[in-house]
């Protein structure tokens, strides 16, 4: 921990949740996934140093932008989580979430025109849809929506 973090009193869990407009439960639920940290007082309540103000703040950034929990933790379990996330290491993690929603739109958008045949005509022919799925034949090769899950 910092000297500067060491001499600021810690903030309580609803003056964080004030400061970063989110609900206590919000900060609780990212204290459980381990996306923030928390120290105890004497009377066992929750206290936060105030570079969670920023932690919160990138989650909430990342969140905006698509970016799965999971992905956030994974990115911010390689910055140091005693001190406040700072530029440059905003700069790595977009530049790193970027390049991971540029490929998900790209996916998408293939989806999208995969399935606007199907979705023009109306008709979902059964006998030309590339869902139609006769007999169950793709049970053999797994669940789910095996033939959405091959658009290119």
């Amino acid at each position: 921990m910092d000297k500067l973090a060491e001499r600021e009193d810690p903030l309580t869990v609803g003056a964080v949740a004030k400061r970063c407009g989110v609900k206590v439960s919000t900060l609780h639920f990212y204290e459980s996934k381990g996306l923030i940290k928390s120290s105890r007082n004497s009377g066992n309540q929750r206290r936060y140093n105030k570079q969670v103000l920023r932690r919160v703040s990138l989650i909430k950034a990342a969140q905006k932008m698509g970016i799965t929990l999971t992905e956030i933790k994974e990115q911010l379990d390689t910055l140091n989580g005693k001190t406040a996330p700072s530029q440059q290491d905003w700069q790595r993690l977009s530049t790193h979430w970027a390049k991971s929603l540029n490929e998900r739109i790209q996916r998408m958008e293939r989806l999208r025109d995969y399935l606007s045949g199907c979705i023009g005509c109306g008709c979902l022919s059964m006998k030309a849809c590339p869902l139609y799925n006769d007999n169950d034949k793709l049970a053999t090769e797994g669940d789910g929506a095996i033939l959405i899950d091959r658009v290119p």
